[in-house]
């Protein structure tokens, strides 16, 4: 989970946001732009996962904070908790060469990846398992609904 300028943009599910290097955004504005709620961001500020420039009681989210804001909703999108996620951001120095956050990243995402496809194999079971659940009563039904027209007829 690299925080570059290219963060998070890899997955396409965030938006290209046009500014200079120096834009700031209110604490609203990233809400809308993310599509979170303004609870989130301040809970992720008190996680130490953001770090808002304040002007009085203005928080104000630059680059750095948003690039960190997208890898953050990544990570949670595909399961990693709150503290992997800083974790791995945190190891980020943008002077060196970061081999040590993209073993981690990878080591974390290897082991995601291996609980998430457990997760997808129970549930394929669980989905065929209720598709025959369901042609057992659906035939259970049938037998039924005969059983009762043949009674009437009689």
């Amino acid at each position: 989970m690299r925080v570059g300028e290219d963060a998070g943009m890899a997955s396409g599910v965030f938006p290209e946001i046009e500014d200079g290097e120096d834009a700031l955004f209110k604490i609203g504005e990233m809400a809308k732009i993310y599509s979170v709620t303004l609870r989130t961001l301040r809970f992720y500020e008190d996680k130490g996962l953001l770090h808002p420039k304040r002007e009085g009681s203005t928080r104000l989210y630059t680059r750095r904070d948003r690039a960190r804001l997208k890898l953050i909703l990544l990570g949670r999108k595909i399961g990693f908790s709150l503290r992997d996620v800083k974790q791995m951001i945190d190891l980020y120095d943008p002077t060196g060469s970061n081999a040590k956050q993209l073993r981690l990243t990878l080591d974390k995402s290897e082991k995601q990846l291996g609980r998430l496809q457990k997760q997808r194999a129970a549930l394929d079971e669980a989905i065929e398992e209720l598709g025959s659940l369901m042609s057992v009563v659906r035939r259970m039904l049938t037998e039924r609904s005969v059983a009762v027209a043949n009674s009437n007829v009689n």
